[in-house]
């Protein structure tokens, strides 16, 4: 028996009601109901445009990067980051997760590409060329990683694409050269805590090539009626997955080969 609602029409707004303010509150709470739960990717697409009018017109604020991937089959990875949630001094604050441990941040290793130019919607396709030229600079970066549901395993994938696939804001650390970055397929993560402990993962972009999502993204938007804007940063998959880290302690995590970043977290406290 399909457990698509039968009697209202889809709702995105209410969708995205919900979500902002659990966002907002830092809270988690239960599957969206089914009236506004999406089922597809455009119900989902349309949850994320929804929830990006509530957040910008209650936080006043605007889209300041992208997070992507190259779709996987039936799947879009492709969520707005917003301005307020970019962070590049420490203490970051962040809505942490507890666990027996403590509470800890949870992060992704990731390349931010930054924009000199826009690429606005065009009729004309954009070509790889066109996008590595409007590219200004690329820094390493950490994806903050926090979802609005509290038990995400239990969500279908649309309803993870529509609360932008558990990003809750991005760390924005040194800038890097651009031509080894682009080049950098794989490289070893070195986290050293400031008690001295040393974790190392070797990490590998799920792509392969790090610049090949922006590319997508470029078209994937340009088909929409959408853009990437000028300052705007993209970032175009974790390196070594989800790391969970302590709160309130000095880390430097170092990327071999490009290179080196402090950072340290903080837990965000509830308005």
């Amino acid at each position: 028996m399909s457990s698509f609602p039968t009697t209202e029409p889809f709702s995105a707004d209410a969708a995205a009601t919900i979500l902002v303010e659990r966002r907002i509150s830092g809270t988690q709470g239960e599957r969206l109901p089914l009236a506004c739960r999406p089922h597809n990717l455009e119900q989902a697409l349309a949850v994320q445009a929804a929830v990006t009018s509530h957040w910008c017109e209650h936080m006043d604020d605007s889209i300041g990067g992208w997070k992507c991937l190259l779709p996987p089959e039936g799947k879009l990875v492709v969520g707005p980051i917003y301005t307020r949630t970019i962070d590049s001094i420490p203490p970051v604050s962040l809505w942490p997760k507890t666990s027996a441990d403590g509470e800890r941040a949870r992060i992704e290793p990731e390349l931010a590409f930054f924009f000199g130019q826009d690429l606005p919607p065009r009729a004309e396709p954009y070509t790889p060329a066109d996008v590595d030229a409007a590219i200004a600079r690329t820094h390493m970066a950490l994806e903050l990683i926090n979802s609005r549901y509290a038990d995400p395993a239990s969500c279908e994938f649309p309803e993870m694409l529509a609360d932008g696939l558990v990003n809750q804001g991005l760390f924005i650390g040194p800038e890097v050269d651009s031509a080894n970055a682009a080049a950098a397929g794989s490289f070893t993560i070195t986290l050293h805590y400031a008690n001295g402990e040393l974790i190392e993962r070797q990490g590998q972009h799920p792509n392969t090539h790090p610049r090949a999502p922006l590319y997508w993204l470029a078209e994937f938007l340009r088909r929409r009626g959408q853009g990437i804007v000028a300052g705007q940063a993209v970032i175009t998959g974790s390196y070594a997955g989800v790391l969970e880290v302590p709160l309130n302690t000095e880390i430097r995590i170092d990327y071999a080969g490009l290179g080196s970043m402090q950072v340290s977290f903080t837990a965000r406290k509830a308005v």
